[in-house]
C-alpha cells in the first residue's frame, strides 16, 4: 500500500543530527531494516528516517498498523512515549516532550469534563443510558495515560529532576531561537541556558552566535551579577554610590561584539572588492 508522509508528524519530534543519520544509514546498509515502520492507515507515524534511507537505497522494509490510534492525539501521545523511552534523547528534549504530553492530557481531560453531564442532567432510574459508538468503545478499551498534574509528575515521566523541569519551562518561555539551537547542539548546558535565557533576546542571540566559550562567559557574568544582588540590598546606600552594574557591563560587551562583527564584515567586503578589481594574472 502507498505510504503517506505527513510533514507535521515528521517534524513533531526533533530530527536526527547529521552524525546520527549517517550512523543509522550505515546500520541499515549493513543489517537491513529490522524494525517495522508504524502506520496509522496509510500515514507514516514512526520510522521517517528509516523510510527515507530505504527509499534512497532500495532496501526492503515491513510495516505494521497500530490498532489503538483513534485520533491524532493518540498518535502524538504514542510518539512522545516512544521517544521518552530512548536513551539518545537529550534531557532538554525529554522535558519538552513531557510538557507537550501534559498539554495534550490536560486538554483531553477538559473536553471530557465539559462533555460529562452534571448530576441534574443524568437520566432517571427508568431511563437507559446511550450506548457508546463503536469508535468510542474501542477507544475506551485502551487505558488512558496517567495525567501529569504536578511538576514532579512531569519530572518522573521525563526522568529528570523537578529543578530541571523548571529550567526547561523557563527556556521554552524566554529563550531566543539561537539559544535553543545552541542548547540542542550541545554548545551550552541546560543550567547555563536557563541562566542566559534571563537576558534580553538580542543579547542571547549575540552570545549564542559568538559560540560555546562566549556562552559560558555570559552565563558566568549573569550568575555573578545575581549573587551580588543580596549584598547590594543589605547596603543600599553604598550600592547606589557604586557605578558598577554587571548587567550594564554585559550589555556594553554585547554592543562591542556587535560593532566588531560589523567592522569585520566591512573588511571582508572591502577585500572581496579589491580581489574583484585586481587584474587577472
Amino acid at each position: 500500500m502507498p505510504i503517506t508522509v505527513d510533514p507535521e508528524l515528521q517534524a513533531y519530534i526533533d530530527p536526527l543530527t547529521p552524525d546520527e543519520h549517517d550512523a543509522l544509514e550505515r546500520s541499515l546498509l549493513t543489517e537491513g531494516c529490522r524494525d517495522a515502520l508504524v502506520l496509522w492507515g496509510d500515514v507514516l507515524v514512526d520510522g521517517h528516517n528509516r523510510y527515507g534511507i530505504c527509499q534512497k537505497h532500495g532496501l526492503p522494509f515491513q510495516t505494521v498498523q497500530n490498532p489503538n490510534f483513534q485520533s491524532i492525539e493518540d498518535v502524538h501521545l504514542w510518539m512522545i512515549d516512544q521517544h521518552l523511552g530512548r536513551r539518545s534523547v537529550s534531557d532538554f528534549q525529554r522535558g519538552v516532550l513531557a510538557l507537550r504530553k501534559r498539554e495534550i492530557l490536560t486538554e483531553r481531560r477538559a473536553r471530557f469534563l465539559a462533555a460529562t453531564p452534571s448530576p441534574q442532567d443524568l437520566p432517571a432510574d427508568d431511563e437507559t443510558l446511550p450506548v457508546p459508538a463503536p469508535a468510542a468503545a474501542a477507544h475506551a478499551a485502551v487505558p488512558e495515560p496517567k495525567p501529569l498534574r504536578s511538576r514532579e509528575d512531569i519530572a518522573k515521566a521525563a526522568r529528570l529532576s523537578s529543578s530541571q523541569v523548571v529550567m526547561i519551562e523557563k527556556i521554552q518561555k524566554q529563550a531566543a531561537p539561537e539559544l535553543v539551537q545552541a542548547l540542542k547542539a550541545g554548545s551550552i548546558s541546560l543550567n547555563a541556558a536557563a541562566v542566559v535565557a534571563s537576558l534580553p533576546a538580542d543579547e542571547q542571540k549575540v552570545a549564542a552566535l559568538a559560540g560555546k566559550n562566549e556562552l559560558k562567559l555570559v552565563a558566568k557574568r549573569v550568575r555573578d551579577a545575581a549573587r551580588r544582588k543580596p549584598n547590594e540590598a543589605e547596603g543600599a546606600d553604598d550600592a547606589t554610590a557604586q557605578p558598577l552594574d554587571e548587567l550594564t557591563a554585559l550589555r556594553d560587551k554585547v554592543a562591542a561584539l556587535q560593532a566588531e562583527n560589523t567592522s569585520l564584515r566591512e573588511q571582508v567586503s572591502a577585500l572581496r572588492q579589491q580581489l574583484e578589481e585586481a587584474p587577472s594574472a
